[in-house]
């Protein structure tokens, strides 16, 4: 068995899994103080059962090679945290720390929608936008593990604010960067007498957020139909970029794009088609991502299995 521990900004979890990737035991808690997280973290895998090997997604910036949590702006407190090191020095088993994109990356490509190829990218279209690379058959992290901020490409000269910069791919493709994008359109209809049925009032629009803008484009909305077409659009200008570059057979993309394909499809395909060289474009196919809710989870066994297969 292998043990997994998924360590967020808002919640952690423990997982125990099998080498084909199956979830047998999860155990989850609200991410409070690194000394509250760590301590229910052994807890929990004193209890869980034997395991042979731990995988520890996370989000960035780390340093995996040496396995310490360096300063991600959504853990506050786990600065330089050599997580690696104590958990070895508890459990005696192999450790694999590793970016949560690219471990999402490794997870799809070993048992969800990369399976079987080469060369692909996973994008994360979560609260932000990140990517995992596999590259002739491998991993790329980069030299220092950066390799996928995909998110901090300027797209357009000005635009909502992503990874501290306008207009970033990040500020158009994610769900804060849709947030943004719709209350900034709610508020010009306010501004103009119109309300939404969704937003009233200029209070209402701090509760705006991509899963509302969501659920009244599918019922047809227009400003939030709009929204799509915003960041749809720049979604295709930004795969076409990753395809210029890196000549993929797949781009495998979580989270709102899984939920929401039938939305984002043509309108990232019209721009994608447009910006691409169409040799390139031919090579590829844009896939939603296959493990669902369940990608980081089997995130953290796949880093496992790497860790007790490598002895890191």
């Amino acid at each position: 068995m292998l043990a997994g521990i998924d360590i967020g900004g808002t919640k952690c979890a423990v997982i125990l899994g099998t080498n084909d990737g199956k979830i047998v035991k999860k155990i989850k808690f609200p991410t409070t103080s690194r000394e509250d997280a760590m301590r229910q973290i052994f807890d929990a895998l004193d209890g869980i059962g034997e395991f042979e090997a731990i995988g520890i997604p996370c989000g960035g910036p780390l340093d995996s090679k040496n396995g310490i949590i360096l300063n991600p702006p959504n853990l506050k407190g786990w600065e330089n945290y050599p997580i690696v090191k104590i958990l070895k020095e508890r459990y005696g088993v192999p450790c694999y720390l590793c970016n949560d994109a690219n471990a999402g990356a490794l997870a799809e490509w070993q048992f969800g929608a990369g399976k079987g190829c080469m060369n692909m990218a996973f994008l994360t279209f979560g609260t932000g936008l990140g990517a995992g690379l596999i590259l002739d058959g491998r991993l790329y992290s980069g030299a220092n593990d950066m390799a996928g901020e995909i998110g901090h490409i300027r797209i357009a000269p000005d635009g909502p604010e992503g990874y501290y910069k306008n207009g970033s791919f990040e500020g158009f493709c994610s769900g804060a960067g849709m947030k943004k994008i719709g209350q900034t359109l709610m508020r010009e209809e306010l501004c103009k007498g119109n309300t939404m049925p969704y937003c009233k009032c200029e209070a209402d629009l701090e509760k705006i957020d991509a899963k509302i803008i969501s659920e009244y484009a599918r019922k047809g909305d227009p400003l939030c139909l709009k929204v799509f077409e915003i960041t749809g659009t720049k979604l295709g200008e930004g795969l076409a970029i990753l395809v210029d570059i890196l000549n993929l057979e797949k781009i495998v993309i979580g989270s709102l794009f899984a939920r929401e394909e039938k939305l984002f499809r043509p309108i990232m395909e019209k721009s994608l088609t447009r910006e691409a060289l169409s040799l390139s474009l031919s090579a590829v196919e844009i896939l939603p991502a296959a493990l669902g809710e369940q990608i980081g989870d089997i995130a953290a066994i796949t880093l496992a299995k790497i860790a007790k297969e490598q002895n890191l």
